[in-house]
């Protein structure tokens, strides 16, 4: 195969989106030449499929993978990756992007250059400025702050990332990619390095994503930390549940010596009762979900094909 010895691989998800992606082929051939080898996961496009010419037109080799169904963003990319883990070597470059625009051609070369040092397995592309609504800043800001109380990490960093081939089949192996790409590799253990980038605007159309699916894009990264969510949340609650048990002996104690006024005793204690029982209740379901919650488990290299319903190439072998 002439593409075994491709060093950039380019992954991104495609949906209803071909004017874009068709700019977008025509812009990677500009900034990064002829011998960047794309990967564009169709993810189940009926009104706008995505011809495999577009990037023959562009003058670049690679293939369009085309899904039965919309699985969505995430798993598009996990394909994607696991698409690459078993068509090609260690020699080669894996960066994931979006096929908007949004994620600059030209940042390309900004990513893979930090790849050159041996520490480094993933460079992962932080924003520096947003082409976004105030809404979505403030969303985000918040999602930030949650995510870090909640599971104990930072995030700042979306799908926009470069990785040598052995860090790829790492991800590729874990189950949490399918849930939430920038959450597994946070959990992946592999040595990350943070480039800040600008964020470009579309080249076309509008983002498919509205504030409901961001919020769940949002929630499903805290899914991949689950375990630790659950424990920090067990925390709280054993915390509010003795916060309110030293109320109720506080309440005894005033009512023995007489501060309490009548029916200020019945009503406070009766409250801090409830939140104890409340707390205490739902400390014990969350200590029964750690238990059942089980470590990531190995995914098999070619498990992604039953989403595949063809492969088409941009040139002939």
């Amino acid at each position: 195969m002439s593409a075994m010895a491709t060093r950039k691989l380019v992954v991104m998800p495609v949906y209803e989106d071909v004017e874009a992606s068709t700019r977008l082929f025509r812009e990677l051939a500009r900034t990064q030449g002829a011998d960047t080898y794309i990967v564009a996961v169709d993810d189940g496009s009926v009104r706008q499929p995505l011809d495999v010419a577009a990037i023959a037109a562009a003058g670049l080799d690679g293939v369009v993978v085309r899904l039965r169904r919309n699985v969505g963003h995430q798993r598009a990319i996990a394909i994607g990756l696991s698409y690459v883990v078993e068509h090609f070597g260690d020699d080669a470059m894996v960066i994931v992007m979006d096929s908007d625009g949004e994620d600059t051609p030209e940042s390309i070369t900004e990513l893979v250059a930090g790849l050159s040092s041996p520490d480094i397995d993933v460079v992962v592309g932080a924003r520096k400025s947003r082409v976004e609504s105030v809404k979505f800043k403030v969303f985000y800001v918040v999602y930030k702050t949650l995510f870090s109380l909640l599971s104990g990490r930072k995030i700042s960093f979306g799908n926009f990332m470069a990785a040598k081939m052995p860090a790829v089949r790492r991800l590729a192996s874990m189950q949490e990619l399918w849930t939430h790409v920038a959450a597994c590799v946070l959990g992946s253990k592999l040595r990350v390095q943070s480039c800040s980038l600008d964020r470009g605007p579309r080249y076309a159309g509008k983002s498919k994503m509205n504030f409901v699916g961001l919020a769940l894009h949002g929630f499903r990264a805290l899914m991949v930390f689950a375990e630790d969510v659950l424990v920090r949340v067990g925390i709280a609650c054993t915390l509010v549940a003795a916060l309110s048990v030293v109320g109720g002996i506080t309440a005894m104690v005033l009512k023995t010596l007489g501060f309490a006024t009548p029916g200020w005793f019945s009503l406070a204690f009766g409250i801090l009762l409830l939140v104890f029982l409340q707390t205490a209740a739902l400390t014990l379901i969350i200590l029964m979900l750690s238990g059942m919650m089980r470590g990531g488990g190995v995914l098999s290299p070619s498990g992604y094909r039953e989403f595949v319903a063809e492969v088409l190439y941009a040139r002939e072998r």
